[in-house]
C-alpha cells in the first residue's frame, strides 16, 4: 500500500482525452492507452447490427508528492472521487474556418456562422456539466442529452465510470442535422446545419483519509471516427506538441537519435500509408523501389556504417525541410499542407515533418544515430512502471490525432499550436470553473484578435477545441481526399488519409489474394486492385457530402489482417491493411440534391430561412477544387 499521506497534488490523465462518436447504441471500445498500441475493439468495429462502436476515453486520477513524484493512482479502493464533466458544441455559433490564423500575413479574416441569427446562444449546444461518483455507474442521469439545437435535442454523449471508479466518456452518435432541410453544399461552414461531436472540461475532487484535493483538470474531445485503425499518422499531434514543448519549454528530447525509437517509426508510418491511397501504394507498397516497411531496406536504413549513408542521404533528401523558403510539392511526407487551396507557391502547401522529428533523421542521415532495440509496448498500462503512466496515457491519445494539415483538420486543429493554450506542457489552461467565456468578437474574426491577450485562445473554454472544425464533420471528411493537381498521374498528395482512407484494398481483393490454388500472376493483380474508399457515394460533389452525412457508418474500416500464410513466397509482410466491415446496403438510388432536401425535410422552421440558392465559393477556394465546383 503506498504512502498516500505524502500525496501534496492530485492531476488527472490523460490530460487531452479522445473519444470518437459511432453509431452503435451501447457497444463501445477504449481509446489507446499505451504508446504504440492501437484500439482494441473486442473483434470488430461494429456491433452484431453492423453500427460503428463508439470510442471511449477513460481518466485517471494519480497523485503526486512534494517533489513532483507519482505515488500512486487513485482509485475508489483508496479514494472517494467526484467526476465532473461538461461537454460542448459550439461550431454553429463560433466563426467560419477559411485558414489557420496562426499564419502570419496568409492569415484571413473569418466570418460568423450563420451570420442572420442575432441570439446567437441558439446555436451553441450546451446540456451543462454531468456529475458522476462511484464505481459501475451509468443511466440516464449522466447523459448529455439536455441540449439544444435551437428546438432540436441533440445528445453529445454520456459518463460512465468503471469497476475502480475511473470515468469512462462517451460521446454522441454521429448525428448531423439540417434546420432549414436545405442539403449541405460545402466542406466546413455549412449555415444551418449541427452535428454531435463536442470537447469540455474534465475535473475530479478527491478526498483520500480526510483530506480532498481539487485535481488539476483535463479535457475530453469527441472527435469522428478513425476509419483507419491500423495505421498511424507521420506527423502526430503528439508530435507538433513536443517540438513545440521542446522549443517554448525545454521539454526534453533526445539529443541523438535511437533508430528503434525515434527513426523507424516515421518510415513504417509513411510505408503505412500504401495502405489508404494509391499513389502512396506505387511509392511505398510491396514490391515497390521505397518498400519502406521491408525488412531488408529497413536492414540498411538502420545501419549507420559508410556503406548504407548515400540510401540514407537520398532518403532524407526526400524530406520536406520545416523551415523551407521554396515550395516543394514532391517531398515527403505526401501530404497537403495547412496553405493548400488558398495560396500557390508557398511551402506550407506541404505538410512537413516537425523542426524536432527532421532535425533527428538529418541526424540519422548523417550516421549520428543508435542502434539499440525498443522494447515492444506493453498490452496494459499497468504493465509500465507507474511512474511512467500518466504520461505515457497523454502520448497514447495525442499520437492518435493527426497533427496537420489544419484545414481544418480531422479530430482537432491550429489552435494547439499556440503555446498561450497551455498552462503546462501537455495540459491546457483552463477556464476557471462556473466562468462565462466571451463569445462575440464581431462581426468578423481579425487574426490579430484572435492570437491577441483578450482572445478566445487563452484559457479553454467548453466547446472552443472543436469549435473551427467542419460543421458537419462529415462534408469536410467526404471533401478532402488526394491528387488535385492535374499534371500527375499518382493520386497524391493526400489530406488525411490515415484518418480517411482515399483508396483501399477490398476484403473480396484480398481474400482471392489468398487463394493459393490460383497462379501467383492471378492472385498480385488483387493486390493492385486499389478502388476509392468514397466509390459507393455519388461522385457530384454534393451528392457524395450528402451521401456521407447520411451513410458514414456503413463504410469500411481498414483494419490489419494477416498475410496468406505463402506470403513471403508473393513478396508480401506477414500482415496488410485491409478494408473491412463494409455495409453493402450504401446509398441504392441516386437522388437529387433536391430529394436529399426533402428527405430531410423542406421546411424552414425556428427562424432560419432556407437559402434559394448555394452562395458561391470563395476564389480561393475555387482554384483548387477541393471538389466543391
Amino acid at each position: 500500500m503506498p504512502d498516500l499521506d505524502r500525496i501534496v497534488r492530485c492531476a488527472i490523465h490523460p490530460a487531452l482525452g479522445i473519444a470518437r462518436i459511432g453509431s452503435s447504441p451501447d457497444a463501445f471500445f477504449l481509446a489507446p492507452e499505451v504508446p504504440g498500441r492501437g484500439p482494441d475493439p473486442g473483434g470488430t468495429f461494429k456491433d452484431g447490427a453492423r453500427r460503428l462502436k463508439r470510442q471511449a476515453a477513460r481518466f485517471r486520477v494519480f497523485g503526486f508528492d512534494a517533489a513532483g513524484d507519482v505515488v500512486a493512482e487513485l482509485t475508489a479502493d483508496v479514494a472517494g472521487i467526484e467526476w465532473r464533466v461538461h461537454l460542448v458544441n459550439r461550431k454553429a455559433g463560433w466563426y467560419q474556418f477559411l485558414n489557420a490564423m496562426d499564419l502570419g500575413e496568409l492569415a484571413m479574416s473569418a466570418p460568423r456562422r450563420n451570420p442572420s441569427i442575432d441570439d446567437r446562444d441558439r446555436l451553441v449546444i450546451d446540456p451543462g456539466p454531468r456529475t458522476i461518483v462511484g464505481r459501475d455507474q451509468q443511466g440516464p442521469a449522466f447523459r448529455f442529452d439536455t441540449g439544444r439545437f435551437f428546438d432540436l435535442v441533440v445528445d453529445l454523449g454520456e459518463l460512465r465510470t468503471d469497476e475502480a471508479g475511473r470515468l469512462v466518456v462517451l460521446g454522441g452518435r454521429g448525428i448531423s442535422r439540417s434546420l432549414t432541410g436545405a442539403a449541405a453544399t460545402t466542406f466546413a461552414n455549412n449555415d444551418g446545419w449541427h452535428d454531435d461531436t463536442a470537447d469540455g472540461p474534465v475535473r475530479a475532487t478527491v478526498e483520500i483519509a480526510g483530506r480532498v484535493l481539487e485535481a488539476d483538470p483535463a479535457w475530453i474531445a469527441v472527435t469522428p471516427p478513425n476509419f483507419a485503425p491500423a495505421l498511424d499518422a507521420v506527423v502526430s499531434m503528439y508530435d507538433v506538441l513536443l517540438d513545440l514543448f521542446h522549443r517554448s519549454d525545454g521539454w526534453p528530447a533526445p539529443d541523438r537519435p535511437s533508430f528503434a525509437r525515434d527513426i523507424r517509426p516515421i518510415l513504417l508510418r509513411l510505408a503505412s500509408m500504401e495502405a489508404v491511397n494509391r499513389g502512396a501504394f506505387v511509392l511505398f507498397g510491396p514490391g515497390s523501389p521505397s518498400d519502406l516497411a521491408a525488412p531488408a531496406v529497413l536492414a540498411r536504413l538502420g545501419d549507420p556504417s559508410p556503406a548504407s549513408a548515400a540510401e540514407r542521404q537520398a532518403l532524407f533528401a526526400w524530406f520536406r525541410d520545416p523551415d523551407a523558403t521554396v515550395e516543394d510539392q514532391a517531398a515527403l511526407p505526401p501530404l497537403y499542407g495547412d496553405l493548400f487551396g488558398d495560396f500557390e507557391g508557398r511551402p506550407g502547401t506541404g505538410l512537413a515533418v516537425t523542426r524536432l522529428q527532421y532535425r533527428l533523421l538529418r541526424q540519422w542521415a548523417a550516421g549520428e544515430f543508435s542502434t539499440e532495440p525498443t522494447p515492444a509496448p506493453p498490452a496494459r498500462l499497468e504493465d509500465l512502471a507507474l511512474a511512467e503512466q500518466p504520461h505515457a496515457l497523454d502520448r497514447a491519445h495525442l499520437e492518435s490525432c493527426l497533427g496537420g494539415p489544419f484545414h481544418p483538420g480531422i479530430e482537432l486543429t491550429w489552435t494547439l499550436r499556440l503555446r498561450s493554450m497551455w498552462r503546462v506542457p501537455f495540459r491546457l489552461n483552463v477556464l476557471p470553473e462556473g466562468s462565462e467565456p466571451r463569445k462575440d468578437f464581431g462581426p468578423m474574426l481579425e487574426p490579430d484578435v484572435a492570437l491577441g491577450p483578450d482572445g478566445p485562445f487563452r484559457e479553454s473554454a467548453p466547446g472552443m477545441l472543436t469549435a473551427f472544425l467542419g460543421v458537419p464533420w462529415q462534408t469536410d471528411e467526404a471533401s478532402c481526399d488526394a491528387g488535385y493537381e492535374a499534371g500527375t498521374y499518382l493520386p497524391l498528395p493526400s489530406y488525411w488519409a490515415a484518418r480517411v482512407p482515399n483508396h483501399v484494398l477490398p476484403e473480396q481483393a484480398f481474400e482471392r489474394l489468398a487463394e493459393t490454388n490460383v497462379p501467383v500472376f492471378q492472385r498480385l493483380k488483387h493486390l493492385n486492385h486499389r478502388p476509392a474508399w468514397l466509390r459507393h457515394f455519388g461522385t457530384a460533389y454534393q451528392r457524395r457530402i450528402n451521401d456521407m452525412i447520411r451513410n458514414w457508418d456503413e463504410l469500411g474500416l481498414v483494419v490489419e489482417r494477416q498475410a496468406p500464410p505463402d506470403h513471403t513466397t508473393l513478396g508480401l509482410p506477414a500482415t496488410l491493411s485491409v478494408e473491412s466491415e463494409l455495409e453493402l446496403g450504401l446509398v441504392a438510388s441516386d437522388p437529387t440534391l433536391e430529394q436529399v432536401a426533402r428527405a430531410e425535410g423542406t421546411a424552414a422552421p425556428l427562424g432560419m430561412a432556407a437559402p434559394a440558392a448555394a452562395p458561391p465559393m470563395p476564389h480561393h477556394r475555387r482554384r483548387f477544387g477541393r471538389g466543391e465546383v
